[in-house]
């Protein structure tokens, strides 16, 4: 959460100091990744959540185009995004972010075998009246000199990030279910350091092929707030990306991907009030409904959470229950 929190914040901020390369803000969502080989060389590799679901483990040709796959499409997901926020306050930014939580419900549902519950199903439509709402408020505020046009591109752009996003959550889900199938907290970072290193590969082609690696040195002199801070905003961008990601993957791969995407939601009802004190967002009446409703759809899903959980601990002391009294009948 704080990691999600953080990088939007300094994404909007690399905007607004003077930053304008999309490609670049791409690139720090993955660049990052060098960092987490740290923790991966020290963890013990057979260190286990618990058992491992199947003593197979796919071939490396297999494993090797999962993660070249994976990490085009989170590629192309964090350009989705980094368009998105060129356009978008951080406040507006994030309340359309939420709609991700509806997306992966649909997704879950086709890829994961999730049920659709009523309370699910009212949360998939209150986040997406919510993002109905900013996409039609015409006082919606976007970064200075940002026309309507390029306002619906940014919306456009972030809904559609939102919704490959989800995509992304529910196969990395299926992948570690059907493919990886090794209950391990490396099978976390790997997956993490190999998708991150594919998608690095592409921004950076994507950088210097379209050409906007010339204006960076520019960019860094025009900095407002300084060229050191220009450097420290992209590290700790790049940092905040991996820290925000290692916790998605890692809540994938212990619960489920819709939980991770609940966990992610709740940090982005969280980021507009942050752009409000940080940025001095306007938080104008039509966009204070629009978060309540991302709350309100956040609520109903958490209180299907318990419900379930409630559910599933009373079959877990049934059964051990009857255990109990099948070994006293023995005696």
């Amino acid at each position: 959460m704080n990691g999600q929190a953080a990088a939007v914040l300094l994404g909007r901020f690399y905007y607004d100091q003077g930053g304008n390369s999309t490609w670049m803000a791409t690139f720090v969502q993955t660049a990052g990744f060098p960092i987490l080989c740290i923790p991966l060389i020290f963890l013990h590799p057979y260190q286990k959540l618990e058992t491992s679901t199947s003593s197979t483990y796919p071939s490396i040709k297999i494993v090797a185009l999962l993660y070249f796959v994976l990490g085009l499409l989170v590629a192309g997901d964090n350009m989705l995004y980094s368009v998105g926020l060129l356009y978008l306050s951080a406040s507006t930014y994030s309340l359309i972010c939420a709609t991700q939580l509806a997306f992966n419900a649909v997704f879950s549902y086709l890829l994961n075998s999730q049920k659709l519950t009523a309370l699910i199903l009212n949360s998939v439509v209150i986040l997406s009246l919510s993002a109905a709402l900013i996409a039609v408020n015409e006082d919606s505020d976007g970064p200075s000199g940002v026309s309507k046009g390029k306002y619906l591109v940014g919306f456009i752009c972030t809904l559609g990030a939102s919704a490959l996003y989800s995509l992304l959550l529910s196969l990395m889900q299926l992948s570690f279910q059907k493919v990886l199938r090794k209950e391990t907290y490396n099978v976390v970072l790997e997956m993490q350091i190999y998708t991150s290193l594919v998608a690095t590969c592409v921004s950076t082609a994507g950088l210097f092929g379209s050409g906007e690696w010339k204006g960076l040195q520019d960019e860094m002199k025009g900095f407002k707030s300084g060229r050191v801070s220009y450097v420290l905003t992209l590290v700790w961008a790049a940092v905040s990306w991996q820290v925000c990601a290692v916790g998605v993957v890692g809540l994938i791969f212990a619960v489920s991907s819709l939980f991770s995407n609940v966990i992610s939601t709740l940090s982005l009802a969280i980021t507009p009030l942050a752009a409000l004190l940080v940025f001095h967002d306007e938080m104008n009446g039509v966009k204070v409904i629009a978060m309540l409703l991302a709350l309100c759809g956040f609520c109903s899903y958490i209180y299907q959470n318990y419900l379930d959980d409630t559910k599933a601990r009373k079959s877990e002391s049934q059964s051990h229950t009857d255990d109990v009294i099948q070994e006293s009948h023995h005696v």
